[in-house]
């Protein structure tokens, strides 16, 4: 089967056209300023990028080029549309109502519609793409893939907050998680990878990149997460704040003369590694800015393994013991210092990391402990678009 992925942002797009017997990336590429003016960057598997300065107007012109230059007769991937067999979107909230990925009908879609409020910014983008989709190809299956749904096996001590509980019952306020698709991906492979049976392991994830989060999978399934009602708590991140002591809403905003939203666009868009550095939410130049001798850029570095290895420890609790920690996205897949300083919180638990293979190690798998390590710990590539179109294999043959 060749399945089209499809992850749709409010102004952009991107897409990979994956055969799922081999498992091999046909093409791939992403659409940008959508509604703006419009780029399409398509790559055939072996050849060079293309980029095309087009006008996108809506999601539907989008696709309709991604479609176009799948069947170029040049550089396409396949000859025409019919050789795709089914399509994966990338959905970012399921709330309460999805547990698993599932095929996309419309009383499946006005599900999806009904959770927009729980992610105002992510969740009408995704449908846009979905029904884009659909009016362009009416024929070919498609099917939802939930960022949430790994998560929705978290027991209600993990997920409930603090809070009245009328305002789950009322909006269902509660923690739900993101990143499922890849933290879903990562701890099976990282089972597999370490010969564990994954309904028999304990296994934490720590997807590292701008937005970040960790998890504890126990048995397979995700019992806690770090990120919650929205992907804003948890980890420090690139541009996210994290966990905070919720007073310094108020704080700020009687300081600042800020309004809730004010207050919002502060911990989302300006907090995290930049906000403390002051210099950039890229980890590429907080490392240089560090080695510089910049003391606020060593001390974002300093705050973001704390975080991580706080939580690596908390899961370590709510999971009475762990197998094996896996290191995954764009920095934990490539920043090896980073790595060995997190895991530098835990000799008492017998960690033993290998360096020298630690700090070579740079988006491939690789078991960076030593072989008389305790715990096991790992790099492993997420993989998130292969996921889905593992996912969407599995609904629709």
């Amino acid at each position: 089967m060749n399945v089209l992925v499809v992850n749709c942002g409010s102004s952009s797009l991107k897409y990979q056209l994956i055969n799922s017997e081999t498992e091999k990336v046909l093409a791939k590429g992403l659409c940008e300023r959508i509604g703006i003016d419009g780029r399409l960057v398509y790559q055939k598997s072996g050849l060079d990028k293309e980029i095309s300065e087009l006008d996108m107007p809506t999601h539907k012109q989008a696709i309709q080029f991604v479609l176009d230059a799948l069947v170029n007769d040049k550089t396409g991937a396949i000859k025409e549309l019919s050789e795709i067999d089914a399509v994966g979107h990338r959905v970012v909230h399921g709330g309460e109502k999805f547990s698993s990925s599932t095929l996309l009908t419309p009383e499946v879609l006005k599900a999806i519609e009904e959770c927009n409020d729980l992610a105002p910014l992510h969740n009408p983008a995704n449908l846009i793409g979905i029904n884009a989709c659909k009016e362009l190809m009416p024929n070919t299956p498609m099917v939802g893939v939930f960022d949430t749904a790994f998560h929705q096996t978290m027991p209600e001590k993990a997920y409930l907050y603090g809070l009245p509980y009328k305002y789950y019952e009322k909006y269902k306020v509660r923690r739900y998680g993101f990143h499922g698709t890849s933290h879903s991906f990562v701890s099976k492979r990282t089972a597999e990878f370490l010969g564990l049976d994954i309904n028999n392991s304990k296994i934490i994830v720590a997807h590292l990149g701008n937005g970040a989060s960790v998890s504890a999978v126990l048995n397979g399934k995700s019992v806690d997460t770090s990120m919650g009602l929205t992907p804003l708590e948890g980890l420090v991140m690139g541009t996210r704040s994290g966990d905070i002591d919720p007073a310094i809403m108020e704080f700020i905003a009687k300081k600042e003369n800020l309004s809730i939203e004010g207050v919002m666009n502060v911990l989302n868009k300006d907090s995290g590694i930049h906000g403390i550095s002051g210099k950039s939410s890229d980890f590429r130049d907080i490392r240089a800015g560090a080695a510089e001798g910049d003391k606020r850029c060593q001390a974002a570095m300093d705050v973001f393994s704390y975080k991580v290895a706080k939580y690596i420890g908390s899961y370590v609790a709510a999971m009475n013991g762990v197998d094996a920690i896996a290191f995954t996205a764009g920095i934990g897949e490539n920043v090896g210092k980073l790595r060995k300083s997190i895991m530098s919180y835990f000799d008492y638990l017998g960690v033993k990391m290998n360096d020298e293979v630690n700090l070579a190690t740079m988006a491939e798998e690789a078991l960076i402990s030593t072989e008389d390590s305790k715990v096991k710990v790992c790099v492993i590539p997420t993989n998130e678009e292969l996921a889905i179109c593992r996912e969407t294999v599995a609904l629709v043959k």
